[in-house]
Parts: structure tokens; C-alpha cells; sequence
């Protein structure tokens, strides 16, 4: 073990690596995107189910 402290990033580092906020912000919106199609795409399989039913011979 050495005395020597952790060495930082140099000043003016810009990293994007999974903890920084851009790709924090860049993942929720990746996120509500998959969630808005998954609840469409779903909605529209419910819609079809009852269309379906509605209009089924007799």
C-alpha cells in the first residue's frame, strides 16, 4: 500500500462514461421512448382484441 492519494482526472476532463449525467439523461430518455412504443404497441392489441370481439360472426 502506498501513501499517495488517489489520482483525479485532469481538469477539463469531460468523461461519458455511466455515471456522468449526460448519460444518465440520455438513458431515462432511451428509456421513455421504450416505454411510450411498449404501451402503444400494447394499447393496440388491446384495441384489436376488443375490435375483433365487437365484430365476430355469430
Amino acid at each position: 500500500m502506498t501513501d499517495e492519494p488517489a489520482k483525479a482526472p485532469h481538469a477539463g476532463y469531460e468523461g461519458g462514461g455511466a455515471g456522468s449525467e449526460e448519460y444518465k439523461e440520455r438513458a431515462v430518455a432511451w428509456r421513455v421512448f421504450v416505454y411510450v412504443v411498449a404501451g402503444h404497441v400494447f394499447a393496440g392489441f388491446l384495441w384489436l382484441l376488443f375490435y375483433l370481439g365487437a365484430h365476430a360472426p355469430k
